[in-house]
């Protein structure tokens, strides 16, 4: 019997992304410099080009497979290896690549900080209004909460004694931005009401919303503020000089802006982790998640798990001991083996996380990074107070920077949760 022989096709081997953009890096007039940041790649197909704006989160082609994948196409790493140039050194020839400049907004950025301590009262205003007022029954009629709230957050802001402080509201009578100003101590004696704390936290949840149609991406991490109050224990019983106490924000901010879109306060000692959980699924009742960065700190099975259950992916780098072991967890083998063998890549979405960094230096310079409250109730009031005050000037820069126009109302049910 004849026996054939059986042969195999012969079929051209699949390039990858980054040969494919090697090669448009290669060929001659593929890529063209538009503006500082901005550049055109020219079709492989030959039908037209598309485009790539180089940003602070990183570059964002035109083109189908970034727009679907939102992961660097071959035009990207096209564009990565044109912009590497090779230098002849002593030691031989070295390839750096051309670090990218962003040039700051700076009309919009100009506008909002001349126009911000007016607008900062405006909104504040239509802001509180937000919150419904409490009904009274008997007595003497009281200012109302949200005016009492006003004067609270416009104190923190300005950074000023209770007593000089005091003047601010007179002035916010005369604009008529309140009816009545309250005893100059009333903003202490609201921030020491426990009722007060959820509709602070209400509150900054409504001051992020304004951008929720720029956020997609988000980054967690937390922060201490120091308080006035000190630890005795170690100078009883080791002879050691007196230790501030810190209380602990647990906070996620958007990536483009850098609102804080989410807020957890804890004591020091509490385990960043424990409040990953509570703090992603705050942020999902208002914003579309594409995007989670944190750092060792929060990496756990159930914390990408919880990502990936809202529709998106966390970008959590893996510890140093940590194995692809399922576990019940298929989103984290997987991510496990991308970190392993897209490293650059992995860590290109890990390093958004640096922005959260920026917001909580931002409010420490800003608002200061030491809570003026005796106890542990007033304190973190007042550092909501300090969250939503730093929002409202996120908002105003917003306003000159990408057009919006903050309609706190209208986000509100007036059942004490925001919706999107």
């Amino acid at each position: 019997m004849e026996r054939k022989m059986m042969t195999r096709s012969h079929e051209p081997l699949k390039t990858t992304r980054e040969e494919r953009g090697k090669a448009i890096a290669e060929k001659s007039g593929q890529i063209q410099k538009v503006k500082d940041n901005q550049y055109k790649v020219k079709s492989q197909s030959g039908n037209g080009s598309y485009e790539i704006k180089i940003g602070k989160n990183g570059a964002e082609c035109s083109c189908p497979d970034f727009q679907n994948r939102h992961q660097p196409c071959k035009h990207i790493l096209g564009l990565r290896y044109f912009l590497e140039v090779q230098k002849d050194t002593p030691e031989g020839t070295v390839t750096e690549k051309v670090h990218l400049t962003y040039s700051q907004a700076w009309s919009a950025y100009n506008a909002a900080q001349t126009e911000e301590i007016k607008l900062f009262d405006a909104l504040l205003k239509d802001l509180v209004k937000a919150i419904p007022e409490p009904e009274q029954k008997m007595g003497r009629p009281r200012i109302p909460m949200s005016e009492n709230l006003f004067c609270a957050i416009q104190k923190v802001y300005s950074q000023l004694s209770s007593r000089r402080a005091h003047s601010l509201f007179q002035n916010a009578v005369e604009r008529k931005q309140i009816d009545h100003a309250p005893y100059f101590n009333a903003p202490s004696a609201l921030f020491n009401k426990p009722e007060i704390t959820p509709l602070l936290q209400e509150l900054v949840t409504l001051s992020a919303l304004p951008v929720a149609e720029l956020e997609t991406d988000f980054a967690v991490d937390s922060t201490g503020f120091r308080t006035t109050s000190f630890s005795e224990y170690c100078g009883m019983k080791h002879g050691q000089k007196k230790a501030h106490r810190w209380i602990k924000a647990h906070m996620a901010t958007g990536v483009k802006t850098n609102i804080v879109t989410s807020i957890e306060i804890t004591a020091e000692n509490v385990h960043d982790s424990t409040q990953f959980k509570p703090i992603i699924k705050d942020i999902s009742k208002n914003f579309n998640i594409r995007e989670i960065s944190a750092d060792k700190a929060y990496s756990s099975r159930d914390n990408y798990e919880a990502v990936n259950a809202l529709g998106g992916t966390a970008y959590i780098p893996f510890k140093n001991n940590a194995t692809s072991r399922t576990l019940g967890s298929p989103i984290w083998n997987k991510m496990y083996h991308y970190f392993q063998l897209n490293k650059d890549e992995f860590m290109e979405h890990y390093h958004k996380r640096s922005n959260t960094e920026s917001t909580n230096a931002a409010i420490k310079r800003k608002f200061g990074e030491t809570l003026k409250s005796k106890n542990q109730v007033a304190q973190v009031n007042e550092l909501l107070a300090k969250i939503i005050a730093y929002n409202l000037t996120v908002v105003i820069h917003e306003m000159y920077e990408n057009g919006i126009t903050p309609d706190f109302l209208s986000k509100t049910p007036m059942n004490g949760t925001a919706t999107k």
